[in-house]
């Protein structure tokens, strides 16, 4: 199962814990981070990823985050035709980095796209076969298809 992440999923676990929801997101990603590391997750990173990481003003969170991206199992590349269908998804409402992620994920023919980020899972839930969901939805997921 090929799946990609977006920043603030990597970002989540150094982010305040003491609301409910944001531990649960952050655990959830954790898990699936061992899932990557296992190898029982496939992950891709991108242009867009490696924009963001770069600006990432604390050093211990970007150590944290880059190492990811040497494990990928495929890295995107920003092209003319992911920008156009990054254009489709801010039409709907979606921010331009957001976009940009979303498509890349598709281009890579990921199963799922995981995100913290509200406003995205307002406005797409799946693009194609790819399912848009925080990463709590999909270790519910998981649980229950295993």
């Amino acid at each position: 199962m090929r799946v990609y992440l977006d920043n603030c999923c990597y970002n989540r676990p150094f982010d305040d814990q003491h609301n409910l929801a944001t531990a649960l997101e952050s655990f959830a990603k954790l898990q699936i981070q061992s899932l990557m590391r296992s190898g029982e997750l496939e992950y891709v990173w991108s242009d867009s990823l490696c924009h963001e990481v770069v600006k990432n003003p604390f050093p211990r969170r970007f150590k944290s985050i880059v190492v990811w991206l040497g494990g990928a199992a495929e890295y995107v590349e920003t092209t003319d035709e992911i920008i156009q269908r990054a254009k489709d998804f801010e039409a709907m409402g979606v921010k331009k980095m957001d976009a940009l992620h979303l498509a890349s994920a598709e281009a890579a023919s990921c199963d799922w796209f995981f995100t913290t980020d509200r406003g995205i899972l307002k406005k797409v839930r799946e693009v194609g076969g790819m399912h848009v969901a925080n990463p709590v939805e999909f270790i519910t997921w998981r649980a229950d298809n295993d």
